[in-house]
């Protein structure tokens, strides 16, 4: 996403941005703005529950959280909204202001407060003259230039945060077909482990081959060399096998063995550098071997750097739409227990294209669903670390 620059005396702008920037329309939430310098270009945006700030036990903690992600996003100045439909709101807001107020003084700088409530918004400590009795209408947003710039980008805002990692499960037919294939390379996987490593291996490579095959099935440019030519577009398009879903190419084999595939670490690791320019065959060659060759290990490394390095970062390429489409596609015909592999590549995918809101969400769900599944746990720690990718913070 482009910065964007805001003059402070402008509320409207600013209020037409913040749901865009989140992704979801706030709800008993306050959010800290991060301005930064004396253009007032808007940084860091992080959404908390208004209770949580405002609490006298656990609100000053929260405050001084925010206010060091703040500081370390380089903010000079803050703006703190606070969105409440309750009759206590108004009371929750100021006491949520105080809180970052004095947290924010010295590290941060001055602190100023919106209040948006029923269908108006307001300065939460008005000076004489500043906002008309009862705030100005909402409807006055519908009209702002950063609203219609993010509109016109394709900008879309659901109605609530759970919305923003929503994925509608499959129908229960396209479920059982997926399930029965994934049961069958299951059992592939455990016949491999009976015959050593190199059947092991033989049965990761052709893991990640579904996970390949399943990206190019629209035609999409992503195999391991580079462009495929026709003949090798037709072989992908005959390697899925019988069960193709409704809507293009799918097919419920690959959707199989992409959801037992990435159950298996190495698997999912591979798909993971897969998603990264110019990594080549690096994921083919990291599976081969019963063990990791360090050199491999060496080359994955760098590969990642690419996301979380701010010298080496680079943005998300335009095929990782289609990444995550795929992934969205395990995740709606799979079983609901061997979510969280899937969930955490699209969590990784969205903290890379700087969506937070819907990276926080599909962590969450990832750990709902196996509270000790590593990646996902550490992913999640950066995110409450306010850790950026690694190109946002270069270009920040």
């Amino acid at each position: 996403m482009e910065p964007v620059i805001l003059r402070v005396d402008e509320p409207r702008e600013l209020l037409a941005y913040v749901p865009h920037r989140l992704g979801f329309r706030p709800h008993e939430s306050a959010v800290a703005v991060g301005l930064r310098g004396p253009r007032a270009r808007v940084g860091l945006v992080v959404r908390v529950d208004l209770d949580d700030l405002a609490s006298p036990a656990h609100g000053p903690q929260l405050a001084r959280t925010l206010a060091g992600h703040l500081d370390a996003d380089g903010a000079t100045r803050v703006l703190l909204v606070a969105y409440t439909e309750r009759a206590a709101g108004e009371r929750l807001a100021g006491q949520a202001a105080a809180h970052l107020a004095e947290a924010c003084d010295v590290p941060v700088g001055p602190v100023e407060a919106l209040l948006v409530s029923g269908d108006a918004y307001r300065c939460l400590a008005c000076p004489p003259g500043c906002c008309p009795p009862g705030g100005r209408p909402l409807d006055d947003l519908r009209g702002t230039r950063v609203g219609a710039e993010m509109v016109l980008s394709g900008s879309v805002v659901a109605d609530r945060r759970e919305d923003v990692a929503r994925i509608a499960p499959a129908p229960a037919e396209a479920r059982r077909a997926v399930a029965r294939a994934r049961r069958r390379w299951e059992a592939a996987r455990l016949r491999a482990a009976g015959a050593g490593g190199e059947a092991v291996a033989a049965w990761r490579l052709a893991s990640l081959r579904a996970w390949r095959e399943e990206v190019a099935a629209d035609g999409a440019d992503v195999g391991p060399d580079g462009p495929r030519d026709g003949a090798a577009r037709a072989g992908v398009a005959r390697g899925g096998g019988s069960g193709r879903l409704p809507g293009g190419s799918t097919t419920c084999s690959r959707l199989g063995r992409l959801e037992a595939g990435l159950a298996d670490r190495r698997v999912r690791d591979a798909v993971l550098v897969s998603l990264v320019p110019g990594t080549g065959t690096l994921p083919e060659r990291s599976l081969r071997g019963a063990h990791p060759d360090p050199a491999d290990d060496r080359l994955l490394g760098e590969a990642m750097s690419r996301v979380v390095d701010p010298a080496d970062g680079m943005p998300p390429p335009g095929t990782s739409r289609r990444h995550e489409a795929v992934l969205e596609q395990v995740v709606a015909h799979g079983h609901r227990d061997g979510h969280a592999p899937a969930l955490t590549l699209l969590g990784l995918l969205a903290w890379w294209h700087g969506d937070g809101a819907r990276a926080s969400l599909l962590l969450e769900r990832a750990l709902h669903v196996d509270g000790a599944y590593r990646l996902a746990a550490l992913l999640a720690r950066m995110l409450d670390a306010g850790l950026p990718p690694g190109w946002v913070r270069r270009e920040g």
